[in-house]
């Protein structure tokens, strides 16, 4: 792409736009370069060709025209502008948001040395040699102004993890920085740390677009890492997960059969089986059963139930919630059982029990920190999303009573 330099020397009259009659290209330093037609009070013919005398310049030209508009902005006279019925404001809204975006924070430092920082999803990349993105901002924004005045801004492309960050600088805040770490960049601005990607770039050319303002800047330095990138789709967040192998991956192990390879209850079997592997071994290490271990969950979570309603909570697992098992709980010092053989019998956790409760919950959060370690925030929460709906859609009976997380404290 030919640089701003070379497209300021070129003479008007060496060349002319066939598409408008007027057509004023600026750069960051106010100067400008207008061509126009002969008479620019007369349209011409549609076309998108230019022609000149240096060939290979005004192909590089074109192509800038055609890619950012290099700042164009055309005249008034010839630019007929289509506002939307207020009915369709809403709607034209709503089909943009069909587009999914990634989630930015663009920053800068304002020139009376203030970090300035807002969050937006304009942002497109618009060449590779020179490296060059854009976004945009809108006309009304409180920090136009600042961003208008300044040489530097930092392009910074959030992480999936990073919805919070997202949020904090899409609201108006005197300091949106407050807590924050960050790193310096070109012109001192303010770099955020963990995200998927930053760019550190300089202004090239500011241009309007309608109702918004847009700037080009030219990327000085980046930096990027694995993080899986936050997701904007219809108004929401979302997360990137990558498509699935056509193919399904053939297991370790694996007998070579369809049914085995991507069979939903084999796989989802298969991997409560190895995650609760580990836990199994520590509940054997304090002689208890899956049935003992249910119960004493659920009295951590909520202290002194009937045996009734442990019953029902657990029917779920098809294990049985016997007073012979209470009985066993007792005779360990891990529960007080208050009744005999009375479906309304109340179970109560000793301190004893609370320890173990505590220490088998540990061990159950590590086998599933394990278990994510190679999946994205993204991935996990669509496994999770997913596995719920299945137990919705599979559940022949109510729903049992979801616990509240267990508090370790």
């Amino acid at each position: 792409m030919g640089s701003w330099q070379s497209l300021k020397q070129v003479p008007c009259h060496q060349f002319k736009i066939l598409k408008f009659p007027a057509l004023e290209i600026s750069g960051v330093d106010g100067t400008s370069t207008t061509a126009k037609s002969p008479d620019s009070r007369q349209a011409l013919p549609e076309a998108t060709s230019c022609v000149s005398s240096d060939k290979e310049f005004m192909q590089e030209a074109q192509a800038t025209v055609d890619l950012c508009a290099c700042n164009t902005r055309l005249n008034s006279k010839t630019v007929h502008r289509m506002t939307l019925p207020q009915s369709q404001s809403r709607s034209f809204r709503d089909a943009l948001g069909a587009f999914a975006t990634g989630v930015t924070v663009v920053t800068t430092r304002s020139t009376d040395g203030v970090d300035v920082g807002l969050t937006a999803n304009s942002f497109n990349s618009v060449s590779l040699d020179p490296p060059m993105v854009l976004w945009s901002l809108s006309k009304t924004s409180r920090a136009l102004p600042i961003f208008m005045s300044v040489d530097y801004f930092a392009v910074h492309i959030l992480a999936s993890d990073q919805e919070a960050v997202s949020s904090r600088f899409a609201k108006a805040s005197e300091d949106k920085f407050g807590g924050l770490p960050v790193d310096r960049g070109s012109g001192d601005i303010p770099l955020l740390r963990d995200c998927s990607a930053r760019f550190q770039c300089r202004t090239a050319f500011r241009y309007e677009g309608g109702d918004h303002m847009i700037f080009v800047g030219k990327v000085d330095a980046f930096d990027h890492s694995p993080r899986r990138p936050l997701v904007f789709h219809a108004g929401s967040y979302a997360h990137a997960v990558r498509a699935p192998n056509p193919v399904p991956e053939i297991l370790d192990g694996e007998p070579d059969s369809s049914f085995s390879q991507d069979f939903l209850i084999y796989l989802l079997g298969r991997a409560h089986h190895q995650l609760f592997l580990q836990l199994r071994r520590e509940l054997e290490r304090h002689d208890l059963t899956e049935a003992g271990w249910f119960v004493l969950s659920l009295l951590g979570v909520s202290n002194r139930r009937t045996l009734y309603e442990l019953q029902q909570l657990l029917a779920y697992t098809g294990k049985e919630v016997s007073y012979e098992l209470v009985a066993g709980l007792a005779a360990a010092g891990l529960v007080k059982l208050h009744g005999h053989y009375d479906p309304h019998a109340e179970v109560e956790l000793t301190e004893t029990g609370r320890g173990i409760v505590i220490e088998l919950v540990s061990a159950a959060k590590a086998a599933e920190v394990h278990a994510e370690r190679n999946l994205g925030v993204g991935e996990t929460q669509l496994v999770k999303q997913a596995l719920r709906q299945i137990i919705r859609d599979s559940q022949t009976g109510p729903l049992p009573v979801r616990p509240a997380p267990f508090d370790l404290e």
